[in-house]
């Protein structure tokens, strides 16, 4: 028996990240970059106005107040996407919408919250020559560069925009649609086979007879797959047979990794372990490093866990308890995937909480308690859940975190501070703003 850090250890000493693929960047939310993003072009391309106001020549504005305003002419209204026709002159005034270039011989832009239209009022005859014009009041003094977002303020033509191994975001997506990228190189999602073992299993829309029990645990890993990131491939249930438990493996090798559950333990039918190494010495699945790594991890739950090599592909025999194979999903598999998705983030940052009750333990194995997570007056608070059985699925539902208590750790007594992992994301999120 090996502790948790020891087989974390070996797991991700065999893991590598997969191959790329080039999809869409609105397929992309969440996958890895596998390429550094250059920029071709500067953005902005070119000066233009942070806000709506006027463009002017700062020289007119000398002085401007509120009490006493300068008048100068408007000669344009310039929306954005458009350029102007004309050039800034002195005494004279561009309207301009946000995002809209700069005109030439302007080098300031006056918020229009700093203005008054006149219609014309005040302006000498000569400044409405034409029948055309009309007449803005200026009452703040510009500065050379108010209100300009200058060219390559953003970022500049050949910079790393984005660099290999970001995780997108929707601001990297954003910034992938900046550069003219509609199509990105990302790590490949894992696919996992998925396989259930035991006579005792019968799908979900059965009916159990006696003796008999539904297969939830395909359904709890296939979920926990997809919620890290990778595809599901459900193999079904494999009948306590090592005929039938080795052709359902042997499928399996099609996808990147194979999860298990049940059939590691030390029953007289709990083949997995042994199967494992079967196939790790098959003819056809000879491969570099193939075999057996370990079986047991002095953890509660989940100390039955077998982890190998087969033909290249990493393989996990979880037990067959419904919290047992949870758990150690969460420990090992989890992990497993998001490396082999291209991440580098790939443990749960754990948390500090203050034990509202006590909790028995002995030494020689890390524990993982559910429990309940709660935030009162900036404070966390974990409460540990009555039931802790590895086949209480209902304890778990109930839960949000997991309590974890080191493998030399004592009783944890109520007061006191424990590490915490969360499984539920919702305990970031509260039903009124924290500002």
């Amino acid at each position: 028996m090996i502790s948790v850090e020891a087989a974390l250890e070996i797991i991700l000493n065999e893991i590598k990240p997969l191959g790329m693929e080039r999809i869409n960047i609105l397929s992309a939310l969440g996958r890895i970059l596998c390429e550094d993003i250059t920029a071709p072009i500067d953005n902005p391309p070119w000066d233009n106005s942070a806000m709506d106001g006027y463009a002017v020549k700062t020289a007119d504005t000398k002085r401007a107040s509120k009490e006493k305003p300068v008048l100068l002419k408007v000669i344009e209204d310039l929306p954005a996407g458009y350029t102007a026709k004309k050039t800034i002159k002195t005494g004279e005034a561009i309207r301009i919408m946000t995002g809209a270039p700069i005109p030439k011989g302007a080098d300031a832009v006056v918020m229009v919250e700093d203005t008054e239209k006149t219609g014309g009022r005040g302006l000498p005859p000569q400044a409405l020559s034409g029948g055309q014009g009309s007449g803005v009041r200026i009452f703040r003094e510009a500065k050379t560069g108010d209100n300009i977002r200058k060219a390559g303020e953003d970022f500049k033509k050949g910079d790393i925009v984005l660099k290999k191994g970001m995780n997108i975001r929707p601001a990297e997506t954003g910034m992938l649609a900046a550069v003219g990228k509609p199509n990105v190189y990302v790590y490949q999602k894992p696919k996992v086979a998925v396989l259930s073992t035991g006579d005792e299993l019968v799908e979900i829309e059965e009916i159990p007879k006696t003796g008999k029990i539904i297969n939830s645990n395909s359904y709890t890993l296939a979920a926990q797959i997809k919620e890290c990131g990778a595809i599901p491939i459900q193999l079904g249930i494999a009948r306590d047979t090592k005929k039938d438990l080795k052709e359902k493996l042997y499928y399996g090798l099609s996808a990147d990794c194979i999860v298990s559950s049940g059939g590691v333990s030390v029953g007289d039918f709990d083949f997995v372990k042994d199967v494992l190494k079967e196939l790790g010495s098959d003819p056809r699945l000879k491969h570099a490093g193939t075999g057996m790594r370990f079986w047991k991890v002095a953890m509660k739950p989940g100390k039955p866990l077998a982890f190998g090599i087969i033909g290249g592909k990493p393989a996990f025999g979880l037990p067959g308890n419904p919290i047992s194979s949870m758990v150690a999903f969460e420990q090992f598999v989890r992990p497993a995937l998001l490396k082999m998705s291209g991440r580098t983030d790939i443990f749960k940052r754990p948390l500090n909480a203050l034990l509202t009750k006590s909790i028995k333990k002995k030494t020689g194995r890390m524990h993982f308690v559910r429990a309940v997570l709660e935030e009162k007056d900036g404070q966390l608070y974990a409460t540990p859940q009555e039931g802790q059985g590895s086949g209480i699925l209902s304890s778990m539902v109930k839960s949000n975190c997991l309590v974890i208590l080191s493998e030399d750790a004592k009783d944890a007594e109520k007061g006191s501070t424990v590490k915490v992992h969360t499984v539920d994301q919702s305990i970031l999120y509260q039903n009124k703003p924290g500002y």
